[in-house]
């Protein structure tokens, strides 16, 4: 269901039109009500989360305080690529003796879990929220790669950048499952868990799927990597490659530190395609749940994300959150409502004249409803 009316576009020169979603920029779509449905959620309205910044701005201008770099960040990442390295020496070089079995659970519990906290701060180096210089960003970026075994930084940053620019728009965003995920997995519990498994495979997919020429620096990060695995394999050894590969595999699939891949886009309340969450994952993984406060504000690094949270409670307090990872993916495998056609999507057409055609009306920010929804 659209918001929008059927009426023509705001022809030019025209008196923009105050946008009715404000101030939350909640749409009034709905989500399917029948399981058997094999497709997105579209709307034709532009993303919410530039007009929601301004909204925000316009009642707290002391949330421009809050831009800024962390370089805290660059320290965590090496501590953690070290941890995974030193095991990976031990797993391959020194208990040689282990069972198989116990190696696949070292992967899981110390390797997956680490491996999903490189992406983290890949993602604040993508957007340059490490350094205030882009190239030791990128530095940072191909430094936490290291234990990784596949080049992923500087693809995951040209492909996170163009999610923001065109959230949820079709042919753009590639974060956007591909149509044969929806008609191949759809809502079988079975399939969707093989999925959710096979994440980080089908994240590398959808990015060959644009068929965009590689740029410089992903060249850089192939040559990269390819000489560090080299190395792992020449002074370690191949047991110990494959345990990195394995937790890679782990730590951005069936694993709790991987579930904010569901729980950031896919649609679990009518009307909202962002989610935040709000639990104690945030700690470790340095507060990547705050997904709705990110996207309105790709400006601010982790450790002040909360600090946004607070001052502008009103506008993300009536926002649905979640409050368990795990639940996310239990709830996600186990309902039939849910599968990889639980996104919202629009066309660039609606994505730019909504942008064009529709004001915040700023003088109204206060009028922010104070019902809260109830986070599961």
């Amino acid at each position: 269901m659209s918001q929008r009316s059927s009426a023509s576009a705001t022809p030019a020169g025209a008196a923009l039109r105050d946008d009715p979603r404000h101030p939350l920029y909640l749409g009034k779509w709905k989500r399917p009500t029948k399981p058997d449905l094999e497709e997105f959620i579209h709307d034709d309205f532009d993303e919410p989360h530039r007009k929601r910044q301004k909204a925000i701005l316009a009642k707290h201008p002391e949330v421009r305080q809050l831009y800024g770099n962390e370089p805290l960040t660059a320290v965590i990442g090496t501590a953690a690529a070290i941890v995974q390295l030193v095991a990976a020496y031990y797993v391959g070089c020194v208990w040689t003796g282990l069972h198989w079995s116990v190696v696949v659970a070292i992967a899981y519990f110390l390797g997956g879990t680490v491996s999903a906290l490189y992406g983290v701060i890949i993602h604040e180096a993508g957007h340059n929220l490490v350094f205030k210089w882009p190239f030791l960003n990128r530095l940072t970026g191909l430094l936490v790669n290291m234990p990784m075994v596949v080049p992923i930084s500087q693809s995951f940053r040209r492909y996170h950048l163009e999610h923001h620019q065109f959230q949820g728009v079709e042919g753009k965003d590639p974060d956007l499952p591909l149509d044969s995920e929806i008609h191949l997995i759809h809502n079988n519990p079975l399939l969707k868990t093989l999925w959710v498994f096979c994440y980080s495979v089908m994240y590398v997919v959808r990015g060959m799927a644009m068929n965009k020429r590689p740029q410089r620096w992903e060249i850089v990060n192939l040559a990269f990597i390819v000489c560090v695995d080299i190395l792992i394999v020449r002074y370690m050894s191949l047991r110990s490659l494959a345990y990195l590969g394995v937790s890679v595999f782990f730590g951005y699939g069936m694993h709790p530190g991987a579930a904010h891949f569901i729980q950031e886009h896919y649609v679990f309340r009518d009307g909202q395609e962002t989610y935040s969450y709000y639990g104690s994952g945030n700690i470790f993984y340095l507060n990547i749940g705050l997904h709705n406060e990110h996207h309105d504000f790709p400006q601010i690094p982790w450790t002040r994300i909360w600090k946004l949270r607070r001052i502008a409670t009103e506008f993300y307090d009536p926002l649905f959150a979640h409050t368990s990872w795990i639940w996310v993916i239990v709830n996600f495998i186990a309902s039939p409502m849910l599968g990889p056609q639980s996104r919202l999507v629009r066309l660039y057409k609606a994505h730019t004249s909504g942008r064009r055609e529709y004001r915040v009306p700023i003088e109204s920010s206060d009028a922010t409803p104070a019902v809260k929804a109830s986070a599961h």
